[in-house]
């Protein structure tokens, strides 16, 4: 399956194939699509995208779970399925940039927010992204309509860095200070020893 790491409330599994049909159903809400500035595609489009980006050396998405429903007895069918919430995405698109990464966050499922799944996912995202890719800086691009991400952006540091009138989005940036890489070190070791137990 790939690398997954485990927190205290999230588990982020590589995005498979299985993911999909679900993931489709997500994104035929118009309030997620919007969220996430991306277009309604069919379910044989987000097949051929899910494969595109297990391809992709300059893009790493993990689907994200929910711990609670993937230990709980009432997970049904395949946990890993079943407990999807959202997925978290970096990409590494900046060749001028290599060592700058854009950041996104979705929990699609609304009885999962506000539950600190999307906090824990985005700092795991960073610790694995400065471990395995040496990142340095972070970016963030969010439209200005959605609140609770540019909440939690800034909560975690993030500064606003500019502001695109035309697609009326926020870009926010956090560079990995030496402080700041300490601690997202220390945040992978613990996640290693999670997976190690």
């Amino acid at each position: 399956m790939g690398v997954s790491l485990e927190g205290k409330k999230v588990i982020m599994v590589p995005y498979m194939e299985a993911h999909v049909p679900k993931y489709h159903v997500w994104m035929r809400d118009p309030a997620l699509l919007q969220a996430t500035g991306s277009e309604l595609l069919t379910l044989q489009q987000e097949y051929d995208m899910q494969l595109s980006w297990n391809h992709d050396p300059l893009k790493k998405t993990f689907i994200v779970l929910d711990k609670e429903m993937v230990e709980g007895k009432f997970v049904h069918g395949d946990p890993y399925v079943e407990a999807m919430v959202g997925d978290v995405n970096i990409y590494m698109n900046d060749l001028d940039k290599p060592q700058l990464a854009e950041i996104e966050i979705m929990i699609a499922e609304p009885k999962s927010r506000g539950k600190g799944l999307g906090k824990e996912s985005v700092l795991m995202m960073m610790a694995y992204a400065v471990q395995n890719f040496g990142i340095h800086v972070f970016r963030a691009k969010i439209g200005e309509s959605n609140g609770s991400s540019l909440s939690l952006f800034r909560k975690l540091g993030f500064e606003e860095a500019s502001y695109s009138e035309i697609f009326k989005e926020v870009t926010l940036e956090l560079p990995v200070t030496e402080q700041k890489q300490k601690e997202l070190s220390q945040l992978f070791e613990f996640l290693a020893s999670m997976l190690r137990s």
